[in-house]
C-alpha cells in the first residue's frame, strides 16, 4: 500500500516543475515537527519567548532609567524600552529559526539519518528544505505573537504599523532559517557548529539591538548595515515606531533574496547528499 501510493504520488508529479526535487508534500515534515514539539521540544521553544522578555525587563526598564531617551531619525524621541523591543523582537526570531535550522537539523542528518530515509520515499530534497523552513517560519511567527502581547500592552507600541511586524518576524525567520539550513548541511563535525555561534553573537551585539550605529566610524557602520540582523531590526523599528518609507521595501528584498537563496542551496546540498 505505502509503495503503491508512493508511486501514484510521483506518477501525479510527471511533467510538472521540479518533479525530480519536489513532490509537493513538504507539509509531511511539518507534521512530523508538530509530533516532535508536542513529545519533547515544547521546553525548548518555551524558553524562546522568555528570553527577549527578561531583555526587555533587565535592560528596557532596569537600564532605561538610567540612558533616557533615543532620539530618531524623524527627529522624535522615545524610551529606551521603547527603542529596544523592536531589536528583541528581530532578535527572536532569528534566534527561533536558526535553532530549528542549524543544531536540529545537523542531529537529524549526521545523527539520527531521518533525511536518507525520508528521501527513499516520495519526498524530494525541496520537500525537505522547505518542510523544516516552514517549522522555522511558525516558530518565528509564535515568537513575534507572543512578544507582541507583552510589549503592546505595555505601551511600548504605539503605532497600528507595528501590526506589519509580525509578519516581518516571519519574513525574518524565513531567510535565516533557509540559509541556516544551507550552511548546516555542509557541515560535516560537531565542531564546525561552533561557528554559526561564533558569527551570531558578536552580529547580536554590534547590529544596533541595544544602540543606534551612529556610535561607531562611518565604514563600520557600512559593514554593519550589509548583516542580517540590522536590517532586520531596522525594518521592525521602522514598523513598530511608526516611520514607514519607501526603504522598508529594500528590507523586504533582502531577506526575499536571502531566502531564495538559502533554499537553493539546501536544495542542492541534499540532492548531492543523498540522490547521488
Amino acid at each position: 500500500m505505502i509503495t503503491d501510493n508512493a508511486v501514484l504520488i510521483a506518477q501525479s508529479r510527471r511533467g510538472r516543475f521540479a518533479e525530480s526535487r519536489y513532490s509537493g508534500r513538504a507539509h509531511i515534515l511539518l507534521e512530523r515537527s508538530l509530533i516532535a514539539f508536542r513529545n519533547s521540544a515544547w521546553l525548548a521553544v518555551l524558553s524562546g519567548f522568555f528570553e527577549p522578555v527578561l531583555y526587555l525587563l533587565s535592560f528596557g526598564y532596569g537600564l532605561g532609567h538610567l540612558i533616557g531617551k533615543i532620539p530618531l531619525q524623524n527627529g522624535h524621541v522615545v524610551s529606551y524600552a521603547m527603542y529596544i523591543a523592536p531589536g528583541l523582537l528581530a532578535t527572536s526570531a532569528m534566534n527561533g529559526a536558526i535553532y530549528d535550522s542549524t543544531w536540529n537539523v545537523f542531529f537529524k542528518l549526521k545523527h539520527d539519518r531521518i533525511y536518507q530515509g525520508m528521501l527513499q520515499t516520495s519526498l524530494g530534497p525541496l520537500d525537505v528544505a522547505l518542510g523544516e523552513i516552514g517549522w522555522s517560519l511558525l516558530r518565528g511567527f509564535s515568537y513575534a505573537v507572543g512578544f507582541m502581547c507583552v510589549v503592546v500592552p505595555a505601551g511600548l507600541i504605539t503605532s497600528w504599523w507595528g501590526i506589519l511586524a509580525v509578519p516581518a518576524a516571519v519574513l525574518i525567520a524565513f531567510g535565516f532559517a533557509s540559509v541556516g539550513m544551507g550552511i548546516t548541511s555542509c557541515f560535516s563535525t560537531f565542531q564546525q557548529m561552533d561557528y554559526i555561534n561564533i558569527a551570531m553573537l558578536p552580529m547580536f551585539l554590534f547590529s544596533g539591538s541595544f544602540y543606534p550605529l551612529t556610535v561607531y566610524p562611518g565604514y563600520l557602520q557600512g559593514i554593519l548595515k550589509s548583516l542580517p540582523l540590522w536590517q532586520a531590526i531596522a525594518m521592525v523599528r521602522d514598523l513598530t515606531l511608526g516611520i514607514v518609507t519607501w526603504g522598508i521595501l529594500w528590507h523586504v528584498l533582502y531577506f526575499v533574496v536571502m531566502a531564495s537563496v538559502g533554499v537553493t542551496i539546501t536544495t542542492q546540498r541534499l540532492t548531492k547528499l543523498f540522490l547521488r
